[in-house]
């Protein structure tokens, strides 16, 4: 058995030239997923809301997405393993047909809600640091409780259907989980609002206030989200060091007052592409194109 490998120079005809010591993020355990979020609430703004109430059909456009909100906490049943609690906020963007009229663009907010358990280890420590913090009394950073944390990656969705509802001729539950209990849209509206504390950073997203309740015809949307979790935590680890990373690009001064204008544009690459377009790329027998 090979002895324990200790900070400090190694030799090895690796290259490697020394093991150091760092302190770095863990990734203690991880999940990809793939949601097909299907009819998700979508709370317009006020005058895209009025578009609704005279509209025939949607279209499906575009959905962004705006933040996303994420809470871990142990789990009671096994040690070591914690919930993550995830809200994402889109922005929803589609054209609503009036009549025989050129379509308007409608926008609003949607959101999706998802809780995954991963497993982030087990530790009672309390982690102080002299990094400053303004919002503390102590112009320390207080201790921590030592949770994992909680990473989301994600990109924005795809719009995979949009429908027109009246209402009136379904019975639909108006407030998504948690809200208890589920109450039909055939009977009085409830207050919607109420079932999210929509934080003022979203609200500022869409220029004017949401329409949460008291509508004639809503518009529900499917989603189609791809994203990656993982709960990690602060570790020492020992890593092999093969030697300094020098930058090998030399910082272009490109601030200079003295530098000749024409000089500078003659260094412009001629853009090609812009006067002779890409041929397009071979086609199968059925039209499609082959990637």
């Amino acid at each position: 058995m090979s002895d324990k490998v200790i900070p400090g120079p190694v030799c090895d005809n690796n290259g490697i030239r020394e093991a150091v010591c760092i302190h770095t993020k863990k990734i203690y355990d991880s999940c990809r997923d793939r949601d097909c979020i299907e009819d998700l609430r979508f709370y317009p703004t006020l005058g895209s809301q009025s578009v609704i109430e005279r509209a025939s059909c949607v279209r499906s456009g575009k959905a962004y997405l705006l933040n996303v909100q994420i809470d871990v906490e142990p789990t009671s049943f096994q040690k070591g393993y914690y919930s993550v609690d995830i809200r994402y906020y889109y922005q929803v963007k589609a054209e609503a047909f009036i009549g025989a009229c050129r379509p308007v663009e409608i926008s609003g907010l949607c959101i999706f809600d998802k809780r995954c358990i991963l497993c982030g280890g087990e530790g009672s420590a309390k982690i102080y640091s002299s990094e400053c913090n303004i919002d503390a009394l102590d112009p320390q950073n207080n201790p921590s409780s030592n949770l994992p944390t909680g990473v989301v990656e994600v990109v924005d969705p795809i719009v995979l259907n949009m429908k027109l509802v009246d209402p009136s001729e379904c019975c639909i539950p108006c407030c998504p989980p948690p809200c208890p209990p589920p109450i039909c849209d055939c009977q009085p509206t409830c207050a919607e609002n109420e079932c999210y504390e929509i934080p003022p950073c979203i609200s500022s997203c869409f220029g004017g206030d949401l329409c949460f309740g008291n509508d004639r015809k809503r518009v529900y949307v499917t989603l189609g989200q791809f994203s990656i979790i993982r709960l990690e935590r602060d570790s020492q680890l020992l890593i092999p060091v093969y030697d300094y990373c020098m930058p090998t690009k030399e910082c272009a001064c490109s601030g200079n007052n003295d530098d000749d204008p024409c000089e500078v544009f003659r260094q412009v690459q001629f853009p090609v592409d812009e006067f002779f377009p890409p041929d397009c790329p071979p086609t199968n027998d059925d039209g499609c194109c082959s990637c």
